[in-house]
């Protein structure tokens, strides 16, 4: 039996629209599932919960059709419990699927590949005792994240572009203490970021080297640069370049401690104020990759 958890608003309804595909891909080659949805989060949980304590041992693998936000949280639900997962690009992000490798266009392919081969152990990581799939970060992002989530519109990725644009002139750098593998660093930082995955914002490629499979994370640190700099330099994370700047410093590690006032998110969800303390936790999941 497989699940396939859908948010059906994610990405203004596109997750109603491809939980349909997914579940007439299942219905068309005969196998079994059980589709579990809900008209709250809250309520989605409760239901996906409720669904793995009775039929864990028999479930295949848990389907994700939403976002980050929804692949958070069933994160949460199976890894404990060892089942499968594999995310359906239905949000406006989709940055854990980038991280697994798939494409945003090739559900059928994805579909095949998950129905006909083992799973393998990904890297997760675990940030006071809750999961994420992708990145973790603190600083700029995070106010933006904030501020985001109190607009009501434009809807998708421009309310993060508005939201940059409202907070970027009276943003200033944060004093931080980070502890990467036992060594501690103190300095002055406009963004850090924890990757496991190597993009967040839908498709921005903050930790680019990031490994899913590496047993640590790529912790890339923006240290203070003027406004007109940020603006300059900004751009090259859709590529990756910005770790070429100067003031941005790379590093790996598989445990990682903040303190700062500040804010986290993990996968777009808010974590909550600092400290925190992340880990790697090499092989924690079971997926597909390509």
């Amino acid at each position: 039996m497989w699940a396939i958890v859908i948010n059906p608003v994610s990405g203004s309804g596109r997750g109603a629209v491809l939980g349909r595909e997914v579940a007439g891909y299942f219905a068309s080659k005969k196998l079994s599932y059980r589709i579990i949805t809900a008209t709250s989060a809250q309520k989605l949980r409760q239901n996906l919960s409720e669904y793995l304590d009775t039929n864990g041992n028999d479930c295949e693998g848990v389907i994700s059709v939403g976002g980050d936000g929804l692949a958070h949280l069933v994160l949460q639900l199976v890894v404990p419990r060892k089942v499968p997962f594999t995310v359906v690009a239905a949000g406006t992000g989709n940055d854990f699927l980038r991280a697994l490798g798939w494409q945003l266009d090739g559900l059928t392919a994805q579909l095949d590949a998950v129905t006909s081969r083992k799973p393998t152990p990904v890297d997760l990581g675990l940030v006071d005792s809750e999961w994420f799939g992708a990145i973790l970060s603190t600083g700029f992002d995070s106010i933006v994240n904030e501020k985001a989530n109190t607009l009501r519109w434009p809807k998708g990725p421009m309310k993060y572009n508005l939201a940059i644009a409202m907070e970027l002139p009276k943003f200033r750098p944060l004093g931080y203490q980070i502890e990467i593998d036992g060594q501690i660093i103190e300095t002055e930082a406009m963004l850090i970021a924890i990757g496991n995955g190597n993009s967040y914002g839908g498709g921005m490629k903050v930790c680019p080297d990031a490994d899913m499979s590496d047993g640590l994370f790529d912790v890339m640190v923006l240290r203070p640069v003027s406004k007109f700099e940020f603006l300059r330099v900004f751009p090259k994370v859709f590529t990756g370049q910005h770790i070429h700047h100067p003031k941005v410093d790379i590093y790996r590690a598989a445990k990682v401690s903040l303190n700062a006032e500040a804010v986290a998110y993990a996968d777009g969800e808010r974590v909550g104020g600092l400290p925190v303390r992340a880990e790697c936790m090499a092989g924690a999941g079971l997926s597909w990759t390509p």
